[in-house]
């Protein structure tokens, strides 16, 4: 469960804090998928390219790539898969790996991406001692070994700058049908057993996910050669620079609602961004790991050995050490981008040139912005705004939090203790304040209710393995969760911010989307189960369990496609003139186009104000620049000399943000 507070704001309220649960959340064995991928460690790959199959045109080269087993010298193919390398503007490559001709399609990541990335062009240079070699139109080589399949990253000296399965953990479990095999008991009587445990389901505590797909992840490790620090991967409460992982926990991204959750920790939190940095001496790379199902990082460091140092000591040569990461995804298929870099501003400029830039933000959501919860009334929103200015304090913007609405159901007002919202808002902005209120993605199901009802009758929400309206709990009670994949709900919910239709608000009521990672304090891991369904459009023809996609697939977006309709409907309600503010705590590749980020459920300890900052830096060179802290904790009360130091930090982060975008107008 969480308690909720806003952007950059100070607790008043107090609260005992201890420590996570981590009983409610899952640790790597717990993950059936990264328990299985994790213990997968071949002695040689086994995919090889068929070099038969090889075609350079334009930007791309595609290739069938094929999975072998080797009995008696005797090679077999198992598996077919889709090999597509792509060559992009700006020193940026991509590879795609799918089944050749899966049983459906699977899943493939849809918000992340900005646009369409523009194109380079693809070269092939050379074909000796079963590699080949392509290059882009600015010099970087790629280098293909066809058996077994690697692929090597050439900057643009000459160098080897990055390599996918250098070490041999490249794996697309294929999706196959479910097959029942009689086995016979003790007593001999047939019994009807399902093949292989956990494939089509699992457990966690007393929640089961029936896996209808079966086994579906995917898994890639990727090698630095020769870089330091390792960066990114959002978000966690740990250093800015990656820690090993080879013997803890890997860090998962996940986005979940945790409860305090705790310092220096590898655990899954609110946002998960699949994009990490390699920083060295010579050159800084990225990659991005282009899949929003659950992820798992895993970040190992290599050095050279004693008689390889005294050698490279003598010689002056470079050690050769290096930095390794594994993506492990439930499902999906490989799509990974490389970026070259060299420098660290150009490997975050090619990131931000897929998942686009943070948009100029309104120049009043860089100052002060108070908010608590909550302010129960029109009265306590008119002392709190007279109490500002009697004490010669400056704010900009005051927060509204749940309690603002009719019974928690969102797009109304409480018209007992908010009855003249729309004068409350004009007394605020007669003196050029603004106000934000909370939007979640949970509705209440009441009878009555217009969005519930409407949301019923037009099939709008989420649904649950029977094919159900999905039932959760969350602060309303009984609750259910609009799909924002359906465009028809996107659609609804985003022109319920019109004006005629939200009464009481104005182009200065601005918005904060909570709980959307989504939370479900009943559920699995506080969350939507894994095989809850979502809308797929119908016209592919596809039938069964083809007809939808699973929770599973689209978990870590399903905030992005929240927070896009948020800003939608807030652009639309005065046809694009005016720039909105948009907070939300559920983050994914792509978020910073629409909203702004906060770090969540912290708490008043000098740790968690030293942690704010590379949280925050993480998020930065993900792309989310617009990133902030509750100043002074959400949890427990700052002392004197805390609180203090808590503004001064963001007092200075907030005059250079303020100070750099009026720079640009």
């Amino acid at each position: 469960m969480k308690l909720i507070c806003g952007f950059l704001a100070v607790l008043l309220a107090v609260y005992s804090s201890v420590a996570v649960d981590k009983n409610n959340f899952k640790s790597c064995d717990q993950s059936g998928f990264c328990k299985r991928l994790r213990a997968f460690k071949p002695e040689r790959s086994p995919f090889v390219l068929n070099r038969d199959t090889v075609i350079v045109h334009g930007n791309v080269l595609s290739a069938e790539v094929n999975s072998v087993s080797v009995e008696n010298e005797k090679k077999t193919v198992l598996w077919k898969y889709a090999l597509r390398l792509s060559a992009l503007v700006d020193g940026t490559f991509r590879v795609e790996m799918d089944e050749a001709e899966p049983l459906y399609p699977r899943y493939r990541t849809q918000l992340a991406l900005d646009r369409e990335p523009k194109t380079d062009s693809l070269k092939l240079l050379s074909e000796k001692d079963g590699k080949l070699t392509v290059a882009n139109s600015q010099g970087h080589q790629v280098i293909i070994t066809m058996d077994p399949l690697k692929i090597e990253f050439l900057d643009a000296r000459g160098d080897v700058a990055v390599v996918l399965n250098e070490k041999s953990l490249l794996q697309v479990e294929p999706l196959r049908t479910k097959e029942e095999k009689v086995d016979v008991d003790e007593n001999g009587e047939s019994v009807v057993a399902v093949d292989e445990e956990g494939t089509w389901g699992e457990n966690f505590k007393s929640h089961h996910d029936s896996k209808p797909r079966g086994n579906e992840a995917v898994s890639l490790d990727v090698t630095f050669p020769q870089a330091d620090n390792l960066y990114g991967t959002p978000e966690h409460t740990d250093k800015f620079a990656l820690r090993s992982t080879v013997n803890s926990e890997p860090y998962r991204l996940f986005n979940l609602d945790v409860f305090e959750y705790e310092l220096d920790s590898t655990m899954a939190i609110y946002g998960a961004i699949p994009v990490m940095y390699a920083h060295g001496s010579k050159r800084t790379v990225g990659v991005f790991w282009h899949n929003s199902a659950e992820t798992w990082v895993e970040v190992d460091s290599r050095a050279g050995t004693v008689v390889s140092s005294l050698v490279n000591l003598v010689t002056g040569a470079d050690a050769p050490a290096a930095k390794d990461a594994r993506f492990m995804s439930e499902s999906g298929i490989i799509d990974i981008f490389v970026m070259l870099g060299p420098s660290p501003a150009e490997a975050t400029r090619q990131y931000t040139r897929l998942t686009g830039p943070t948009p100029l933000p309104p120049k009043f959501s860089l100052a002060y912005h108070q908010c608590r919860w909550n302010y129960v009334d029109e009265e306590d929103v008119r002392t709190l705004d007279e109490n500002f200015d009697k004490h010669d304090i400056p704010a900009d913007v005051i927060w509204l939090d749940i309690e603002y609405t009719d019974r928690k159901k969102y797009f109304t007002w409480d018209m007992e203790k908010f009855g003249h919202a729309g004068d409350m808002v004009a007394n605020l902005t007669a003196k050029g304040r603004k106000m934000v209120v909370i939007i979640d993605p949970h509705i209440k199901r009441e009878a009555g209710y217009f969005l519930h009802e409407h949301a019923t009758d037009n099939g709008l929400y989420v649904k649950n393995k029977d094919d159900k309206d999905y039932e959760g709990w969350c602060w309303p009670g009984s609750s259910s969760y609009l799909d924002f994949l359906n465009p028809a709900a996107s659609d609804y919910y985003s022109e319920r911010y019109h004006y005629d239709h939200f009464p009481g608000t104005s182009r200065d009521v601005h918005i904060w989307n909570d709980m959307n990672e989504p939370s479900v304090f009943n559920g699995p891991e506080i969350t939507m189960p894994k095989d809850c369904r979502h809308y797929k459009p119908p016209h592919d023809g596809h039938t069964g369990i083809a007809s939808f996609w699973e929770h599973r697939h689209i978990h870590n977006e399903y905030g992005l496609f929240h927070v896009r309709a948020t800003h939608a409907g807030l652009l639309s309600r005065d046809a694009g003139k005016y720039r909105p503010f948009i907070l939300t705590r559920s983050a994914f590749a792509g978020t910073q186009r629409y909203a702004a980020v906060w770090t969540g459920d912290n708490a008043a300890t000098w740790g968690f104000l030293a942690v704010s900052t590379p949280m925050c830096l993480s998020l930065s060179v993900a792309g989310v620049s617009f990133c902030g802290s509750d100043v002074g904790g959400f949890f427990q009360n700052p002392g004197d000399e805390l609180m203090t130091r808590w503004y001064q930090v963001m007092k200075e982060s907030c005059v250079g943000m303020k100070e750099s975008c009026e720079k640009v107008g």
